[in-house]
């Protein structure tokens, strides 16, 4: 009998010899390839970038993968209880895998064997770190023991925070949202820390298929599977039972974060920052990298820019017409599903799409288009509005030249037109129309090139375009300041005189006759009457004789254009350029020659919150000094160059100030501070420009057809621009102390009479104080530029036809 049980023994220790050793290869076959664990040590997951304007407000965020990183400290203890709850509740007392929970599993997929049904996983949230991070998802043994034995080794290696702080950061929770923080802005709209328990429990729920609870196509087991998880919650402790049944009576409440730009009117502007910073760093550290960009974005300020524009470009459009109708639907029926349909602008909230149900000689009745739900389904309602005859006038008139101007609402619209209109107080409602012009606006802090405002269009929703940094425009006459600011740096004054007459230029075998606006000349005039009243054949003349490689050379300081070609037609503006090369280019004038560098963007941080840029470049010496030591007043250190003489910047401003007061764009701007700046307008009037300045606030646009075509006759900078530009700073500046442009320290004021440019007379009524550098002052010589003998001091002072068309300005150009 001994023998007999000797016998068995034998061959059961050679069995179990047998297995285990079949059991340690088979070990060391799965574990020979296993992943290096300690890479968990460095896991940096892609992470949403987040921009902000200047004031903090968030503008955008770009993700791949929209995460935000939270280490386990920044989670509430309610958020780790709902995911503790509902996957692993034994989390703080297993060493990596849940024996208990193993079994209990086993026991049940063997009962459930044959019924169809998925089979039940036992994975402790550190199984799923080491299948997340190291491990596919494939469905088999090997996979599932490696997983084992990866837990064991993350267990030993890493705190259980860290392996939970991995979990709640990884994990998918569907809508493209990836770890908890990223998980409570899309669904809920809220940070972690403002989720309520029913909120928190339904978050819980998503990671074990989150289109299985989906909260829109699955909205009744994703209720279901949320109090699953409340009840988990209650049982182990974590929330009362009073609290666990009223959480359950809530409804889901997800409210889907809006996606792309959160502050409004900035999307031209978030547009740009974003391809700067692909075009600095790369798509992966856009979309992954975690970056928190500054910009220099002012709310305010942009508002107002996207406020004025868009009324400037409406009120040239409508006065051209009516272009008709967005689409046609049928009237009859269920008009809303149709409308609902058509998809309006998103950035232009104060529109709304309508359909006209009938027209007559009152007015016109419409149904709005239905609103929506989060989900996207249309809000069964039917909501109808009037536009009376009174606010759409200015349709009557159509823009495309298809019929006659129509007498009334009923001769403009027919039954199924789709349009936009603007509610109105009364309860009545205003046509509108998206224009067909467009334009774009940019101000800029001159002092330090941060950009304040960029409006790029009418509507981003429209168009996404940005007519402030891409679209290459001829600036026309804005650009002759620039002329102008060489001139008076190289030899010439303000009280300079030039001919302003007919010329010829004879290049190649052509002739170019260039001419004033409106024809005609004024004779002699001084560089500043020139500036003022934008003469044409003055600033070639000036151009001429000083040489247009020096035009070009300033031109290129200035950095209006990277290489310009020196030719007498480029001294008129007309190479293409930006509105933001242009108002960088005044910025220059205002700060008093200092070079800029304009920027959207004021510093950016990585996901570590380490500062890898920062656009601010002058240092301030002493300024972290830690004790007061009666030392000196900590300094601002501007290293950036000069590229113009401070004074010959004041003297381009008091020759721009004298446009605004008396030139082309006199009775335009209409601010209570010193202002300066300069109209243009192209050939043919294609495009209408003003760029203009306080002491503080630069501000430039322009307005024009995408595809340059005629304005109209009088569509001028100063008729369509310059009323832009002072609406604009109206609101821009509102509250702000009003400031003067700073005077050059040797500057010299002399009275000239403004005809001649000669030293004025005691007593003399037409008399102006000039700035002179010094050493330089009033000519005591009558003599012209390009026009010898033309007239004498004495026929200019004695109003002689001939020479007081050179003061008047005659029939000379508005730019």
């Amino acid at each position: 009998m001994i023998r007999l049980i000797g016998y068995f023994f034998g061959i059961g220790a050679v069995f179990f010899l047998g297995v285990a050793g079949a059991v340690a290869l088979y070990l060391g076959s799965v574990t020979k390839d296993l992943p290096d664990y300690e890479v968990l040590n460095s896991y940096a997951p892609p992470v949403t970038t987040r921009m902000h304007a200047g004031n903090g407000a968030l503008m955008a965020e770009y993700a791949r993968e929209r995460r935000l990183y939270l280490p386990i400290q920044a989670i509430p203890d309610r958020v780790k209880a709902a995911f503790l709850s509902a996957e692993d509740k034994n989390f703080y007392q297993h060493p990596g895998v849940d024996v208990t929970g193993l079994f209990r599993a086993i026991v049940v997929n063997v009962q459930n064997m044959g019924s169809g049904r998925r089979p039940v996983g036992a994975s402790t949230i550190t199984q799923q770190v080491a299948k997340n991070f190291l491990l596919s998802s494939d469905q088999t043994i090997d996979r599932k023991v490696k997983e084992a034995i990866l837990s064991f080794r993350i267990e030993q290696a890493y705190s259980k925070d860290r392996i939970l702080e991995l979990y709640l950061n990884e994990i998918f929770f569907g809508l493209n949202s990836y770890g908890i923080a990223g998980a409570a802005l899309t669904y809920f709209d809220k940070s972690v820390t403002e989720l309520t328990v029913a909120e928190t429990a339904y978050l819980a729920a998503l990671p074990k298929g989150p289109s299985n609870y989906h909260p829109f196509r699955r909205t009744e087991a994703a209720i279901e599977r949320r109090n699953w998880v409340i009840d988990r919650m209650v049982e182990n402790g974590y929330v009362t039972q009073s609290d666990g049944a009223e959480a359950k009576t809530q409804p889901l409440g997800v409210t889907p974060r809006h996606r792309g730009s959160y502050l409004f009117a900035s999307e031209y502007f978030s547009e740009e920052v974003r391809r700067q910073i692909i075009e600095r760093y790369g798509d992966n550290a856009l979309y992954e990298g975690g970056l928190s960009v500054r910009t220099s974005l002012d709310p305010r300020i942009q508002v107002a820019a996207r406020k004025t524009l868009q009324k400037g470009l409406l009120s040239y459009d409508e006065r051209r017409g009516f272009h008709g109708p967005i689409k046609t639907i049928e009237a009859g029926g269920d008009w809303g599903v149709e409308l609902a349909k058509i998809v309006a602008f998103s950035d232009v909230p104060e529109w709304k799409l309508a359909v006209v149900l009938s027209a007559d000689d009152g007015g016109a009745d419409i149904g709005l288009q239905p609103s929506k739900e989060a989900s996207g389904k249309v809000v069964e309602e039917r909501v109808t509005g009037r536009i009376e005859a009174e606010n759409m006038k200015w349709a009557y008139r159509s823009a495309k030249g298809d019929r006659k101007t129509a007498k009334s609402p009923a001769g403009v619209f027919t039954a199924g037109d789709v349009v936009y209109v603007e509610p109105m107080e009364g309860g009545t409602y205003r046509l509108r129309q998206p224009p067909k012009v467009q334009g774009g606006l940019v101000a800029m802090d001159p002092h330090t090139g941060r950009v304040l405002a960029m409006v790029g269009g009418f509507s981003y929703g429209q168009s996404e375009f940005n007519r402030a940094t891409q679209a290459m425009r001829q600036p026309g006459s804005s650009f002759k300041p620039f002329v102008y600011a060489a001139a008076l740096d190289n030899g010439y004054t303000p009280a300079s005189v030039i001919m302003d007459a007919p010329i010829e230029i004879v290049a190649g075998g052509q002739v170019w006759r260039p001419q004033n606006y409106g024809g005609g000349s004024a004779g002699p005039s001084t560089l500043r009457l020139g500036i003022e009243r934008s003469r044409n054949l003055m600033t070639v003349r000036l151009a001429n004789d000083m040489g247009m490689n020096l035009v070009a050379e300033y031109s290129e300081r200035f950095g209006i254009y990277d290489k310009m070609l020196p030719v007498l037609a480029m001294s008129l503006g007309s190479g293409e350029t930006t509105v933001l090369r242009m108002v960088s280019a005044y910025s220059v004038l205002a700060n008093g020659g200092k070079q800029i560098k304009p920027s959207l963007i004021d510093r950016i941080q990585d996901r570590y919150g380490k500062t890898i840029f920062r656009h601010e470049e002058r240092t301030c010496e002493n300024c972290n000094a830690t004790d007061w030591e009666n030392q000196d007043e900590p300094t601002l250190v501007d290293n950036r160059e000069q590229v113009l003489d401070p004074m010959t910047a004041y003297q381009i401003t008091s020759m721009m100030e004298g446009v605004v007061t008396r030139g082309t764009a006199a009775g335009k701007i209409k601010l209570d501070r010193p202002t300066a700046g300069k109209t243009g307008t192209t050939n043919d009037e294609k495009d209408a420009w003003f760029v203009g300045y306080t002491p503080d606030l630069v501000a430039g646009l322009y307005i024009g057809f995408d595809s340059p075509a005629p304005l109209g006759r009088g569509a001028t900078g100063g008729s369509l621009s310059a009323p832009i530009f002072n609406e604009f700073m109206q609101a821009a500046l509102e509250g702000t102390k009003p400031t003067k442009f700073i005077v050059p320290e040797g500057m010299q004021f002399i009275a000239v009479n403004r005809k001649t440019g000669m030293q004025a007379n005691e007593g003399d009524p037409d008399t102006i104080m000039e700035a002179f550098k010094p050493g330089t002052g009033p000519a005591s010589v009558f003599s012209v530029i390009g026009g010898e003998d033309y007239a004498t001091p004495e026929e200019i002072l004695n109003n002689s036809p001939q020479a007081n068309q050179a003061v008047t300005g005659g029939s000379g150009g508005l730019f």
